[in-house]
């Protein structure tokens, strides 16, 4: 992996967008778009902007478990199925 091939100036972006978006799309590794030699912006191929999304949910989740457990906000397994049971009762008289 060479990186400089992933850091690019926005006037190549301007002029060379088709060509950059096939590298892109065929590495999928994201490239670096530059102004003025500052960072500006990410181009990155959809596949993997989703998988980057759908990772940072799962984190995120694990994070939210991981804090409930340390404040104690847990249940045992027995009543997560007994409130699951409750309510799938409470959907099938409303139908």
């Amino acid at each position: 992996m060479n990186i400089s091939t992933d850091i690019k100036p926005i006037t190549y972006l301007k002029s060379r967008a088709a060509d950059l978006l096939k590298q892109i799309n065929e590495t999928r590794r994201p490239v670096i778009i530059t102004q003025n030699g500052e960072p500006k912006a990410v181009l990155q191929d959809p596949k993997s902007y989703e998988d980057m999304k759908n990772a940072l949910g799962i984190l995120k989740l694990i994070t939210q478990a991981e804090e409930q457990i340390k404040n104690n906000q847990v249940k045992t397994q027995d009543e997560v199925f007994k409130n699951l049971k409750k309510a799938l009762i409470k959907d099938e008289e409303k139908v």
